[in-house]
């Protein structure tokens, strides 16, 4: 009896960690304030982003206002590859990042250590 149990709890716990690293976690996209001459969104940085997805308009400034509550070193940079930027967030500040919104496209940007993800969408 005691295997059974054993065996049960280690299945459902093999179950909870692949539906957490590899299943889909949709999150609904947020799309930035602003009017026809900039455009601002916040994201709280705590275990992740939150929103994680940021819709943008084409050809309007934008700037994307990250606030880091989590203390670990992961979450200490953001990675924006396809806009070449590499940044610091200082814990507990605003540290705003400025977007090219000159070309449409889906851009991804990521921790440091691209443990956690995030997207751009501009439109």
């Amino acid at each position: 009896m005691v295997k059974l149990m054993v065996l049960i709890v280690a299945v459902a716990l093999i179950g909870f960690i692949v539906w957490w690293f590899f299943g889909k976690h949709q999150e609904a996209a947020v799309a930035a304030k602003g009017d026809a001459h900039e455009q601002n969104v916040k994201v709280s940085v705590d275990g992740g982003y939150s929103p994680s997805t940021i819709v943008l308009k084409k050809g309007i400034p934008a700037q994307i206002t990250f606030n880091r509550k989590d203390p670990s070193s992961c979450l200490e940079q953001v990675v924006f590859e396809d806009f070449g930027i590499n940044d610091y967030l200082p814990q507990n500040q605003d540290h705003q990042v400025a977007i090219d919104t000159s070309k449409a496209g889906e851009f991804n940007y990521a921790c440091g250590m691209n443990m956690f993800h995030g997207k751009v969408v501009i439109k």
